[in-house]
């Protein structure tokens, strides 16, 4: 695991020095180096963890937690993550504005996906007050 990280940093710093490098003559090729390791540390960061989420299923089935609550929560999961490094990447372009909307749709996004553990849960808080 430490291993895999040391290497993910180090990829990550490569293509961060060879993005900056870039940026002094072709911004255009410099925002496409971030986006590539950006891409690459993505796809191995959900193929790298697809056993220990496997894992979290069974644990949230042992405990009698709904598959489709189990469900929502990777979503949110993948919309936080999608969005800030969407962000980032706008913000390194200059483009702080647009940085903003995509940060603002994530959070659309987290909270129309949330709405049935929403209404789950004060339902949950409604049976317990009359009880």
């Amino acid at each position: 695991m430490v291993e895999n990280c040391f290497t993910v940093g180090a990829f990550c710093i490569v293509g961060s020095l060879l993005a900056v490098i870039l940026k002094q003559y072709c911004s255009e090729h410099s925002m496409m180096i971030s986006i590539a390791v950006s891409v690459s540390v993505i796809s191995l960061f959900v193929l790298f963890l697809a056993e220990p989420i496997d894992e979290i299923r069974r644990i949230f089935e042992s405990a009698g937690i709904s598959e489709s609550c189990v469900s929502i929560v990777f979503k949110v999961l993948a919309i936080c993550c999608i969005t800030n490094i969407s962000a980032e990447l706008c913000r390194d372009s200059g483009e702080g504005a647009i940085a903003a909307a995509a940060e603002l749709w994530g959070r659309g996004a987290v909270i129309v996906l949330s709405l049935p553990l929403i209404r789950s849960f004060v339902s949950l808080i409604d049976k317990l007050i009359r009880v």
